[in-house]
């Protein structure tokens, strides 16, 4: 490793793992980012030098630079890095760098990648074996993203988005699904479909891949892999599958099977069908790895969850809010699925597109993926530093929606407009679901203040 790292980007929740495990290993570290948040605060008590605002001076001395897909050429860092002829890696590379040594366990997938990274790592921790850690969201048991432990393992997320996925070497795989999503990068399906096989490939040899069995496009890859692979999944027809479920409110009971054998009745302390599919791979590794079973299934049970995931923001004897990463119309209908089934009242839904181009490609899609909600909320897109596309704005997709739905309410807000509104509307009973992966969480944050201070 390097003596001196900069980070672009430093507060993201992929960099900053990256930053917490450079610190752990003795690096010296600095990174810059636009403003200054929870995230960097902590990394700065942890020893990081942090600047604000992205300025060619930032680098300073450093001999290595990492920066994320969502830095742009035209950055003066980048620029100045240039000039210096430093190394310029990606978060990925990075990643890898720090995997070196280890047996190591990715997850990978266009929806729940942070949540099955977060209980196989929780899993590992709750049965001693002190994983080195490095989640795309907030593990709440541990309260961090990322940790260094001097066990054998490491666990990571293993991101898609821009293929910086195949930077990685791991002893197990983990694919929870493949959807049509990043096709900004990508550019087509079959190009998407076709990194993930490669992906597949990289697993090492006498390693073990996790897939699941109800995603058609994963049995696909898997259908000529020559290694071994266990299948995942809902449905019989998988390697390890459940039975009897129960989903009551935030949590949910299953009995699982490996080969039609039984092997024990789990509590996952999750809602969601999807969320069970997820704690099957879960169980899968652990069995794999001879993990004890009980260790399983405390991990199971006393998980607390990953940020922004089915995330309880407030609760009274009438009133419930809740906060999701759903970005994706596959993950919106997962969601509000989970949410319906807490038996509320009316489910008011509001959602903020993120990025210009997800929201262009999957525009009819989106506008099909509310029909479980009664009242929904469109507020403007999340840019996520892309340039607008001419005819994609919010007001497009209220307007797909309700024509997809005549019956549904449907408006669009401006963000500072919403906790106002929802204020005005609600009613005994209600439900609200933020979703996005923009900064719409500041929106539900302000209206949890606002209902507690109502009593």
């Amino acid at each position: 490793m390097k003596k001196h790292y900069f980070l672009i980007g430093i507060g993201g929740i992929g960099m900053s793992g990256i930053a917490r495990l450079l610190l752990a290993c003795g690096v010296k570290v600095s990174g810059s980012d636009i403003k200054e948040t929870r995230v960097t605060g902590e990394l700065k008590a942890l020893g990081a030098d942090i600047y604000l605002g992205h300025r060619q001076e930032n680098i300073g001395d450093a001999n290595l630079v990492i920066y994320s897909s969502a830095i742009k050429e035209d950055n003066p860092e980048i620029i100045r890095a240039r000039k210096l002829n430093l190394p310029l890696i990606k978060r990925a590379e990075a990643l890898a760098q720090l995997m070196q040594e280890k047996s190591v366990i990715t997850v990978t997938g266009s929806h729940g990648k942070t949540t099955t990274t977060s209980l196989i790592s929780y899993m590992l921790i709750r049965a001693g074996l002190n994983p080195t850690v490095a989640v795309g969201g907030i593990l709440k048991n541990i309260d961090t993203n990322a940790c260094m432990g001097n066990g054998a393992f490491f666990v990571a997320e293993a991101d898609e988005s821009d293929g910086s996925f195949l930077y990685y070497r791991p002893k197990y795989s983990c694919i929870t699904n493949i959807d049509r999503e990043h096709l900004d990068y990508y550019k087509d399906f079959d190009s998407e479909v076709a990194a993930f096989r490669k992906f597949l490939e990289r697993t090492q040899e006498g390693g073990v891949v996790f897939g699941c069995g109800d995603d058609a496009n994963v049995r696909k890859i898997l259908a000529d892999y020559k290694d071994r692979y266990l299948l995942f999944g809902l449905k019989h027809g998988s390697d390890i599958y459940p039975d009897n479920i129960k989903i009551e409110g935030l949590s949910s009971e299953f009995d699982c099977f490996l080969r039609n054998k039984f092997i024990a009745r789990f509590r996952l302390a999750l809602a969601g069908e999807h969320n069970i599919s997820n704690a099957l791979a879960v169980v899968g590794v652990g069995l794999e790895l001879g993990i004890d079973l009980e260790a399983i299934k405390a991990a199971l049970a006393e998980y607390r969850g990953a940020g922004r995931r089915l995330e309880v923001k407030f609760k009274n004897n009438g009133l419930l809010l809740i906060d999701d990463y759903a970005h994706h119309p596959t993950e919106i209908k997962a969601t509000l699925n989970a949410a319906r089934r807490l038996g509320r009242g009316r489910m008011i839904a509001v959602f903020q597109p993120h990025r210009f181009t997800r929201t262009h490609l999957l525009m009819d899609d989106f506008s099909r993926s509310f029909g479980l909600a009664d009242y929904v909320v469109i507020t403007d897109i999340y840019a996520a530093s892309e340039p607008a596309i001419k005819g994609v704005h919010a007001r497009a997709l209220a307007d797909k929606i309700k024509a997809f739905d005549p019956a549904k309410e449907v408006v669009y807000l401006a963000k500072e407009e919403i906790s106002g509104h929802i204020l005005n509307i609600l009613k005994n009973e209600d439900l609200v679901i933020t979703l996005g992966a923009g900064d719409i969480v500041k929106v539900s944050d302000e209206l949890a203040e606002r209902l507690k201070s109502q009593g």
